[in-house]
């Protein structure tokens, strides 16, 4: 019995490989351009809620601002 494999079988395994390595390829392909999107989608949410933490400071400050009038009236009265 030889050690050595046949031709054919290693040239089974090497197109298994390359196979392998195009999936892997394929697969690296996606999730780089998934991760691309999360990142753009973070980026954007970060934004809107800086956005919206602004506008409920400013809300915040109206609102105060009422009371503030409101108890003022109140004391005048």
């Amino acid at each position: 019995m030889s050690n050595a494999t046949p031709k054919s079988a290693i040239e089974q395994e090497y197109r298994r490989l390359e196979l392998r390595v195009a999936e892997l390829v394929t697969t690296l392909t996606q999730i780089k351009e998934e991760n691309y999107a999360l990142q753009q989608r973070n980026t954007s949410l970060t934004t809107e809620r800086a956005a919206l933490l602004q506008k409920s400071e400013q809300v915040r400050n109206r609102v105060e601002g009422m009371i503030g009038r409101l108890k003022s009236l109140e004391q005048g009265a």
